[in-house]
């Protein structure tokens, strides 16, 4: 019989009503530290041996007026195709997104303690974090995963958001990549791309986008982009047009804040871009 799901401890529960930080991951490190991620304790030996299953590519842009987040949704172990429909971008907060490569259990826990950490500090504090506050929290949660990832389980974030305090709106879409070791770094290019597929999909986008593009265009790019990597890169998962299996898409933009993009006008790209290949699989 499998053991129950860790949960806050029962006992104690003078910590849950005294006034507490701002921050939830600072209140479970105190309370219960063996809920993050990274927390637990890991076997002494390598795990370079077993097999775990792994989310791939996700791509981003910086676009007029806001930013555009999708993924493919495969994931495997070792050779296998793991699961196809994954999801590997998520809403984390009115005007913010993040997907995940790497280790899939590890990086979609990380994204939901993220979630519940910007909720919980917006209750506390009566205003939302800035956007350097949120990718500088991301950061800090990446680092605390090191000891793990140095054992294979490595999860990697991308993390983009509406900065609501730019000054020209249609530059207000960021993009910030991380590295195993937490080091953050916001993307000048416009785009960027992580997990295995990136480097075709960044070749793409290198050819393809244009940070002066509308919404519509930049959408449709990032569905080039990842065809492109799932073309080259076997652990990418392509449009499956038969089991209607698309590749999840969050616009954020200071109008609507993130939205994750309605199946129907997904499908309707896929199956575009789809029918262009077939004229001309190149691109």
């Amino acid at each position: 019989m499998l053991s129950p799901e860790p949960r806050l401890p029962v006992t104690g529960t003078a910590a849950y009503l005294a006034p507490g930080p701002s921050s939830f991951t600072d209140f479970l490190t105190a309370n219960a530290p063996h809920l993050l991620p990274g927390g637990r304790d890991l076997p002494a030996v390598a795990l370079g041996g077993t097999e775990f299953t792994h989310g791939t590519t996700i791509v981003a842009l910086a676009c007029a007026g806001g930013v555009v987040i999708a993924g493919d949704r495969r994931a495997t172990s070792g050779n296998v195709i793991a699961q196809r429909d994954i999801e590997k971008v998520f809403i984390t907060d009115s005007h913010s997104a993040a997907g995940i490569a790497g280790a899939a259990g590890i990086g979609v826990e990380m994204v939901r303690l993220f979630t519940v950490e910007l909720e919980h500090y917006e209750k506390i504090e009566g205003v939302p974090l800035s956007l350097d506050g949120k990718s500088n929290h991301l950061a800090t949660m990446v680092r605390r995963n090191l000891g793990a990832a140095m054992q294979g389980l490595a999860a990697i974030p991308l993390f983009v958001g509406y900065d609501t305090e730019a000054t020209d709106p249609d530059r207000a879409g960021r993009i910030v990549t991380f590295d195993v070791t937490g080091h953050r770094s916001d993307e000048q290019l416009g785009y960027h791309s992580i997990g295995s597929g990136s480097v075709f999909a960044r070749s793409a986008l290198k050819k393809r986008h244009d940070v002066t593009a509308d919404l519509d265009t930049t959408i449709r790019n990032a569905i080039e982009a990842l065809y492109d990597a799932a073309d080259d890169d076997t652990a990418t998962g392509g449009p499956d047009l038969t089991r209607r299996i698309y590749p999840l898409v969050i616009s954020i933009t200071g109008a609507e804040g993130a939205v994750r993009r309605p199946e129907e006008e997904i499908a309707a790209v896929v199956r575009d871009v789809v029918a262009g290949r077939t004229e001309n699989p190149g691109g």
